[in-house]
């Protein structure tokens, strides 16, 4: 990967490296590509039966509901009356 490729990532993420962050990032980006470009050439194959082989229907718990509980206990507590919380806002 050239220094022009993440100086270009770089602005479009809004990251401010210097010249020998900028080098040593795109050594490390270089690495990365270089390791999926291995990991792409394995020839892999999904097989459900065979990899799956370990998952038994048999063994699954059963599903059951329960009760819940009571909407006026769980909102004795709530500021407002209208079924809901108001909680502070935390995004702008």
């Amino acid at each position: 990967m050239d220094l022009e490729m993440v100086s270009y990532l770089s602005k479009l993420g809004k990251l401010s490296f210097t010249e020998e962050e900028m080098k040593k990032k795109a050594s490390e980006m270089t690495s990365i590509i270089e390791i999926m470009d291995t990991i792409k050439e394995i020839d892999i194959k999904y097989d459900a039966l065979a990899d799956n082989h370990d998952v038994y229907l048999n063994d699954l718990r059963e599903d059951f509901s329960l009760p819940s509980m009571p909407t006026e206990k769980i909102i004795q507590n709530a500021t407002s009356s209208n079924n809901y919380f108001v909680v502070p806002k935390v995004v702008e």
